[in-house]
């Protein structure tokens, strides 16, 4: 095994995401919890107003699917890195995710090309539990046999994709290369269509 960091260093990074990704979202002015002032486990529909406001929604799916996808490519195309080295990878990527995502040319993004028309950033929970839920899903596939791994990433992506119409793979279409098409078959369960 390569390895290029010390593992305790590699778990006080991890931990230190989370203040880096909730100070910083924060100070930019992202709520820190729902607006509607609760906090839920669960929002089930993508059109709902505490979407990416709670703890855990349909995008949860995408996060979960970052981490598996680390471990999984980590696991395949870098077979000697360290467990240390690519949780460093996830805990690196995990955070630059969560800033970037809320810098305004990725808002416009998503707001103008995918499912996410009247999106304006994750609350400050909502962000630091898709991080965690990276983090968890890089550990899970870590240490799930490759065809396991593989059905988990099938498993998230379809159900996403089938039950809320959005799922990594089409939300990242539809930012770099929008279709009508699939647009209308996401708003075709969109309770607040026109």
């Amino acid at each position: 095994m390569t390895r290029i960091l010390p593992t305790q260093f590699v778990y006080l990074f991890g931990v230190a995401g989370l203040a880096i990704i909730g100070v910083t979202l924060w100070a930019w002015g992202q709520p820190l919890i729902c607006t509607c002032g609760e906090v839920k486990l669960w929002v089930g529909s993508v059109f709902d107003g505490g979407n990416s406001q709670h703890i855990a929604d349909w995008y949860t799916m995408s996060h979960i699917l970052h981490g598996v996808l680390i471990a999984m490519i980590g696991r395949l195309f870098f077979p000697k890195l360290a467990f240390a080295s690519l949780l460093w990878i996830a805990i690196s990527t995990g955070i630059f995710w969560e800033l970037i995502e809320h810098t305004d040319l990725v808002l416009n993004a998503f707001r103008t090309t995918t499912i996410n028309v009247g999106y304006h950033g994750d609350s400050v929970l909502n962000a630091v539990a898709d991080y965690v839920w990276m983090l968890g899903g890089f550990l899970t596939a870590y240490a799930l046999r490759t065809p396991l791994v593989f059905a988990m990433i099938a498993a998230l992506e379809l159900s996403a994709a089938f039950i809320a119409r959005d799922s990594l793979a089409l939300s990242t279409l539809m930012l770099f290369y929008p279709l009508d098409a699939v647009e209308n078959w996401q708003q075709e369960i969109n309770p607040n269509k026109v």
